[in-house]
C-alpha cells in the first residue's frame, strides 16, 4: 500500500506536467506524497513484522552507515549517458533565485526518513522473498536464491533513471538484508545514502540528481 501510494503520485506529477502544470507547482506534491506514504507506514506499522524486530546492532549499523555512505559516492559517479534511462529535471527548490529551505527540508526528510522505510518494506522485505516464495514471511533473507535477488535487484534499479546506479544499490541494500536477516540494516543504508545525496544536491546545484 505505501509503495503503491507513492508510485502513484509519481504517475499522477508526470500527468500533470503534461497537462501543462508548471514544475514550481508541481513540487508541492512531494509533501503531500511524502506525508501520505508517512501516515499509511504508521497505520500499517502493527502489521509489519519485521519492523516490529529489534534493532540492529551497533556493529551491524556502523557497517550499514558505511555502505550507505559507499553507495552515495557511487551513485554520483554512475551517470554516464549509457547509465540513465531517459532524463530528470529533478527536485528543483530554487524560487525566485533563492533557496526555498522548507522545500529542502521537506524533500531531505522525505528521501532519508520515509522513502528508506517503504521502499526497503517492498523491494527486500516483500518482493525479493515473494518471488522466491509465495509465503514470503517464512523465508530467511539469508536463504534468498540467486533468481530472487537478481529480479529484484533489476526491477529496484529501473525505478530510477540512474538505473545502473540503482542496481548497485540494490545489489548493497540486498547484500546487507542478507547479511543481518534485519531489514532495518538495509533501510539505514538507504536512509544514509539519500540523506546525504540530498546534502551534496543542495550544495553542488545538481537538481538532475534528486
Amino acid at each position: 500500500m505505501p509503495f503503491g501510494t507513492y508510485i502513484f503520485f509519481i504517475v499522477l506529477g508526470d500527468m500533470l506536467e503534461r497537462a501543462g502544470m508548471a514544475r514550481a507547482e508541481l513540487r508541492w506534491l512531494y509533501p503531500v506524497q511524502a506525508g501520505a506514504v508517512l501516515v499509511l507506514l504508521a497505520v500499517f506499522w502493527k502489521q509489519y513484522e519485521e519492523l516490529r524486530a529489534a534493532f540492529i546492532s551497533l556493529k551491524q549499523a556502523a557497517l550499514a552507515v558505511a555502505v550507505g555512505v559507499l553507495v552515495l559516492v557511487l551513485w554520483i559517479n554512475l551517470d554516464l549517458p549509457w547509465m540513465v534511462v531517459g532524463s530528470s529535471a529533478g527536485y528543483n527548490p530554487i524560487t525566485e533565485g533563492e533557496i526555498d529551505w522548507l522545500l529542502v527540508a521537506i524533500r531531505i526528510a522525505g528521501a532519508a526518513l520515509v522513502v528508506p522505510v517503504m521502499e526497503e518494506l517492498f523491494w527486500r522485505s516483500f518482493l525479493m522473498r515473494w518471488i522466491e516464495e509465495a509465503d514470503f514471511q517464512r523465508v530467511d533473507p539469508a536463504r534468498v536464491g540467486l533468481k530472487a535477488i537478481l529480479i529484484s535487484v533489476v526491477l529496484f534499479g529501473f525505478e530510477h533513471n540512474l538505473w545502473l546506479a540503482g542496481i548497485v544499490a540494490g545489489i548493497a541494500y540486498t547484500l546487507l538484508y542478507m547479511r543481518h536477516r534485519n531489514v532495518w540494516s538495509p533501510i539505514l543504508a538507504h536512509a544514509v545514502t539519500n540523506g546525504l545525496l540530498g546534502i551534496w544536491v543542495v550544495s553542488t546545484g545538481n537538481w538532475a540528481f534528486w
